[in-house]
């Protein structure tokens, strides 16, 4: 073969493979509304282990749940969301949590309490711990998932023990 047939041999192979290599099995799964929403609140760069967002979607409107620490973040999630595409409402109920210095260290005794224990040390692992630490006037709320009871009662009690800590809720889910 020459080089120009073999050319023209490459140029309609590639015609002729090109759609079963592009374009034929199942279509891509549209993501759901759902799955964009928890996406970008996932991606919100200041989310962290002293917040908890949670949402729910009917239709086309989303309602932000929650609490977070810092003022700038209930805007940044209200503003990720509303572009969404098929997102046409957003009713923002995200509750900013005091800001306040005495807060704010039992915060920092919290998370070292709870995520610096060795039996609990491995949920520090990810960029999104999954046991949030919310403080709100000295009373601190536990919020997340864990992977057995133990775990949950152990978080609770490292919780408890901070000094200046008013009371614990302990809303963390266990997950099998």
């Amino acid at each position: 073969m020459t080089v120009g047939k073999l050319g023209s041999f490459l140029a309609t192979a590639a015609l002729l493979v090109a759609p079963f290599a592009y374009g034929s099995g199942p279509a891509p799964v549209q993501k759901s509304l759902d799955q964009k929403v928890l996406h970008e609140i996932n991606m919100l760069p200041y989310y962290g282990v002293f917040d908890n967002i949670s949402f729910r979607v009917d239709g086309d409107k989303v309602t932000l749940l929650g609490e977070v620490w810092q003022p700038w973040l209930k805007r940044d999630a209200e503003n990720a969301v509303k572009h969404i595409e098929g997102v046409s409402q957003v009713d923002d109920q995200i509750e900013v949590l005091p800001l306040s210095n005495f807060d704010d260290r039992i915060r920092m005794q919290a998370v070292r309490a709870i995520y610096g224990y060795p039996a609990l040390s491995r949920y520090a692992l990810g960029t999104h711990p999954p046991i949030h630490i919310l403080v709100k006037n000295g009373h601190v709320t536990l919020a997340g998932a864990v992977a057995n009871t133990m775990d949950k009662e152990l978080a609770y009690v490292r919780a408890n023990g901070v000094p200046g800590v008013f009371s614990v809720t302990n809303e963390l889910q266990v997950n099998p």
